[in-house]
C-alpha cells in the first residue's frame, strides 16, 4: 500500500499523471497542459514531486509481485544526461528479454559494473550465464564476484550476442529524450525507477492473481492499491 496521505490531490488523479510521464515520451510543461484541458490546474513543478515521490514507491511494490527471470543474462550499459553530463545505466534482460535490473550510476567502471551485478543477483538469484560486449569493466566486475563468492558464472562476450539488451535500451531511450536531461541524480534515479516499470509491465512481468488486472495500464494503478 503506497501512503498518499497529505496530498492536496487525489490519488487517482496523482497516479494518473505519474503514469503518463513515465510511460510516454512527453515533458512536464506538456504534460501540464494535458492536465488543463482535462480541467486539473496542476504546475509542472508539482509533477516532478509527484514523480520523484512516488514512482520508487510503485517500483517497490511492482519487486514484490515481479515474476522470476531466467537465468541467462545480458549485461550492457547506456547513458542518461544528468545536469549536462552524462551517467551510466546499467541494464540486464534475460535472453527473452525479460528485464532482470537496472541501476543508475555516477561513473563507467568495473565498481560500478560490480555494483549493478550484486544488486540484479541480490533481487533475481544467481545467474548461469552472463553475456556482454568486450567491456573490461563488466569482465571485471563478474570475475571478481565469481572470486569472493566461489561461484560457476559463465562468462560469453561478443558484441553481436547483446543485441537484445541494446535493443531495450530503445523503449527506456525514447521516454528520456523527450525529457531534455534531469536536474538531478536523485530525481533521474526516481523517475527511471518508473519507466522501467512501466517497459516491464508492457512485457508482461508482473505476476498476476487470478481476476487481477490484466492490461499494463491497470497493473501500474493496481500496484498502488
Amino acid at each position: 500500500m503506497i501512503d498518499f496521505t497529505g496530498s492536496h490531490c487525489e490519488k487517482e488523479i496523482i497516479l494518473w499523471c505519474v503514469r503518463w510521464y513515465v510511460a510516454y515520451p512527453i515533458s512536464y510543461r506538456q504534460l501540464e497542459e494535458v492536465m488543463q484541458e482535462r480541467g486539473v490546474a496542476v504546475d509542472h513543478s508539482t509533477l516532478n514531486r509527484w514523480v520523484i515521490k512516488y514512482a520508487p514507491e510503485i517500483e517497490k511494490q511492482f519487486r514484490l509481485r515481479k515474476r522470476p527471470v531466467g537465468k541467462s543474462w545480458r549485461l550492457d550499459e547506456t547513458y542518461i544526461k544528468v545536469k549536462g553530463e552524462w551517467k551510466y545505466l546499467y541494464r540486464a534482460v534475460d535472453r527473452d528479454g525479460q528485464t532482470v535490473d537496472f541501476l543508475l550510476t555516477p561513473q563507467r567502471d568495473s565498481v560500478a559494473a560490480e555494483a549493478f551485478l550484486r544488486k540484479a543477483i541480490r533481487t533475481q538469484g544467481l545467474p548461469e550465464k552472463s553475456t556482454s560486449d568486450k567491456s573490461g569493466a563488466n569482465t571485471a566486475a563478474i570475475n571478481h564476484y565469481k572470486k569472493i563468492h566461489k561461484t560457476a558464472i559463465v562468462i560469453r562476450q561478443g558484441k553481436y550476442l547483446n543485441n537484445i539488451v541494446e535493443q531495450d535500451h530503445r523503449a527506456v531511450k525514447r521516454i528520456t529524450r523527450s525529457m531534455l536531461g534531469f536536474k538531478s541524480f536523485w530525481a533521474a534515479r526516481c523517475t527511471i525507477a518508473g519507466i522501467e516499470v512501466m517497459h516491464a509491465l508492457r512485457k508482461g512481468q508482473l505476476a498476476s492473481l487470478e481476476n487481477a488486472p490484466q492490461t499494463p495500464v491497470e497493473q501500474f494503478y493496481a500496484l498502488a492499491a
